[in-house]
């Protein structure tokens, strides 16, 4: 799967806070609000991968859309 094909997803149930993803995004599309991470701005999203990368509960990804298997 190309990453032109693919959007930021959140698992907010399984987000625990600890602001990583926000920490390493390099465009600060990523924001804090009520203790889980939120996408403040995707037009800013340059499907980089690195919140992806480094969160360790995998509650951040990049995926399809939802009628395809991710």
């Amino acid at each position: 799967m190309s990453r032109n094909n693919v959007d930021l997803r959140i698992k907010e149930e399984l987000c625990k806070g600890c602001r990583i993803c926000v920490e390493f995004c390099p465009k600060k599309v990523l924001i804090m609000k009520n203790e889980k991470v939120k996408i403040d701005d995707i037009e800013k999203c340059i499907k980089c991968g690195l919140c992806e990368l480094r969160c360790p509960d995998y509650a951040i990804y990049l995926g399809g859309n939802d009628n395809e298997k991710q």
